[in-house]
């Protein structure tokens, strides 16, 4: 039985509000443990180490900008050189901006893009701490849709994203998207989750997956179709499960809902993977 197709506006606007949320408290919508949608300040931290942040990344960030939101590292992804500019999609509070930031250097430019006024105010407030901390003034946030970019054709060397495009309801537009700012040459490096397998349907209906990352991911062969479709080249896609048990391990609270809705002795990674993607702009 196919699951109910929900409108986009409707999923973009629970999107919104469990973000909202999250950057108004600085918790978890799921709750105390390191989770894809939210963490305290110690389990944000424990889960970004888990996901290869460095200690002294995390240290030189200002407060709050890391809540947890990770499922891989781009920046490191990305090996971001000095002088490039690049742009975070759905970048929350900061987090890989403020660490790009400092790859780029004087010379380069950081710009992150989130379609929640909360996240972007948290993540503008932070902008002073960076300042104060890096000496570079090269970071910026735009308020604006993942599918819908506000910026020019061919303007950024690099585009990173954390955990994001798989809530987003039209995910051909946003790589679509990618492929149309970046420059000839240009590279992607993107984390995400992804599936292994098709979900079951109630857990693709359960609010909190949504929001928590999981119930708007799509098959690797899936990701991989879009990227392509887009004109990007160079493909190159990483699965990493051990991600997903670790956050079984925690005691998550969203993955313990989920496995109550699989079959028995099914695990979440044998649905759900942590997916690492990169790819290139032809030149």
């Amino acid at each position: 039985m196919k699951s109910k197709q929900i409108d986009p506006e409707i999923v973009r606007q629970k999107v919104r509000e469990g973000y909202g949320k999250i950057a108004g408290t600085g918790g978890s919508c799921c709750g105390p443990t390191p989770t894809c949608c939210g963490s305290s300040p110690d389990a944000s931290n424990g889960l970004a180490k888990h996901v290869g942040y460095s200690s002294e990344e995390l240290a030189a960030l200002p407060d709050g900008a890391n809540m947890g939101l990770s499922c891989g590292n781009p920046n490191a992804l990305a090996a971001l050189q000095p002088g490039e500019v690049v742009l975070d999609l759905g970048s929350g509070g900061g987090f890989d901006v403020f660490i790009a930031g400092r790859k780029v250097g004087p010379t380069g430019r950081a710009i992150g893009v989130d379609m929640t006024p909360e996240m972007l105010a948290k993540a503008r407030k932070n902008i002073s701490t960076y300042r104060e901390r890096s000496g570079l003034n090269n970071v910026e946030f735009r308020l604006g849709e993942i599918e819908h970019l506000p910026l020019a054709d061919a303007s950024v060397d690099v585009v990173i994203s954390n955990c994001v495009i798989n809530l987003s309801p039209d995910k051909p537009q946003v790589w679509r998207e990618i492929a149309r700012v970046l420059k000839p040459g240009g590279r992607v490096a993107v984390s995400d989750l992804a599936l292994l397998k098709p979900l079951p349907a109630a857990i693709v209906e359960m609010v909190e997956a949504l929001v928590g990352c999981v119930a708007g991911a799509v098959l690797v062969s899936e990701t991989e179709r879009m990227a392509k479709e887009a004109g990007l080249g160079d493909i190159v896609l990483k699965s990493k499960s051990a991600y997903i048990d670790g956050m079984v391990d925690w005691q998550d609270p969203l993955y313990q809902k989920i496995i109550a809705h699989l079959p028995a002795g099914a695990k979440p990674s044998d649905y759900i993977t942590s997916l690492e993607v990169t790819a290139s702009s032809p030149r």
